[in-house]
């Protein structure tokens, strides 16, 4: 045994996870949000120490991609337009985030214009 039962580890990927995310997404591609808290370094950047703030909170930025970690965690690609954020791409959680525009579903407005166009030959 490599710990004693009694002690209790604390991971903070999973902590705010309550079960898989929604099976929709909150945000959308290209959409703008505010960050809603520090994102500190937990030593995956080489160039910062541990803890340092790599973007500050109220920092605005832009849907760039979605992804998934563990199939189960929803990361959102964000690029961020501030001037003094260390670094300009992050990956963020939906509770990380909050949207400066209304959601589209942009999936569904491609379908009903094709939908339209072909009608309409």
């Amino acid at each position: 045994m490599l710990a004693s039962e009694e002690v209790v580890l604390h991971n903070t990927v999973m902590a705010k996870l309550s079960g898989k995310d929604e099976e929709k997404a909150k945000f959308f591609l290209g959409q703008k949000v505010k960050l809603l808290e520090d994102v500190k370094n937990d030593g995956t950047y080489p160039y910062l120490k541990i803890g340092e703030v790599m973007i500050k909170k109220g920092s605005i930025g832009y849907i760039r991609t979605i992804g998934e970690f563990l199939q189960v965690i929803r990361v959102y690609e964000v690029h961020f337009l501030d001037a003094e954020a260390v670094i300009e791409v992050i990956g963020c959680r939906e509770h990380e985030l909050e949207a400066m525009e209304p959601y589209r579903d942009l999936e569904a407005e491609e379908t009903e214009w094709m939908m339209n166009h072909y009608k309409n030959k």
